[in-house]
């Protein structure tokens, strides 16, 4: 239930088109359905802007289809992180606008009335990045943000990030996802004035330790202004950046 539906049903209950206890009916749920092997938060779109995220990873084939069953009643926006392509065409027979983006791995359901809201900048350093931040870029557009890529712009050929400098500028936060040294994210924040989410990726050779060393490489950037992510965690740099972005327009 989100903050437009709650309204709707204590209006109803204002002007008696709804009964007291039809409203205890749809309200039963709150703050969370226990259905054994998880508990369904139905109360975070109210809490935090968006309702709860279905991580796949972990989960048997029928758990991840019963919970996302339970989120798609509340008929907001939907999402379902890392994704295999067999769980995914389960998912989509869920809901007739669920798309699966096989790339960032993800099962959405967009609010089609909602407005894209100002703008995330996002920037890879090489092609292999992309996956990951297909992943951050569906979050933050489901969420609501407006979102633009600049994708294979790291510094093996730094004059492909600095002839995209005006885009830079544009954005009111950026997100760059690198993997090898991970130094991309330092060189963008010291040409911007807008806050930046790093997102270190597994890309790399043995030395790389599977993204450890771009993780540490952001973790010790000079430049300021520099938040860090888990290693390939696109989702939370895509959520993140929405929220950042979203301050920034709201009034």
């Amino acid at each position: 239930m989100n903050q437009k539906q709650l309204t709707a049903l204590l209006k109803g209950v204002q002007d008696r088109s709804l009964t007291i206890p039809q409203a205890l009916l749809q309200l039963r749920t709150l703050p969370y359905e226990d259905m054994g092997f998880a508990s369904v938060d139905h109360h975070r779109a109210l809490r935090q802007g968006f309702p709860e995220v279905l991580l796949c990873e972990g989960k048997t084939s029928a758990q991840i289809v019963a919970i996302a069953k339970k989120l798609l009643q509340s008929k907001g926006p939907f999402l379902a992180t890392r994704v295999d392509p067999g769980i995914a065409k389960q998912l989509v027979r869920l809901h007739r606008k669920a798309v699966y983006h096989k790339m960032a791995r993800i099962v959405a359901v967009s609010d089609s009335a909602q407005k894209k809201e100002g703008l995330v900048v996002l920037v890879t350093a090489g092609t292999s990045d992309i996956p990951v931040a297909e992943e951050a870029r569906i979050t933050a557009e489901v969420m609501g943000s407006h979102v633009t890529t600049l994708y294979d712009v790291g510094v093996a050929g730094i004059h492909r990030l600095l002839d995209q400098q005006a885009i830079l500028h544009q954005g009111n936060v950026v997100i760059v996802v690198a993997g090898m040294d991970g130094v991309l994210p330092s060189v963008v924040g010291g040409l911007i004035d807008r806050p930046i989410v790093a997102v270190p990726t597994s890309q790399g050779y043995g030395a790389n330790f599977g993204g450890l060393a771009p993780l540490l490489t952001m973790l010790n950037a000079c430049s300021s202004g520099i938040g860090v992510m888990n290693i390939d965690n696109g989702f939370g740099a895509g959520c993140l950046a929405h929220r950042i972005n979203a301050g920034v327009v709201s009034p």
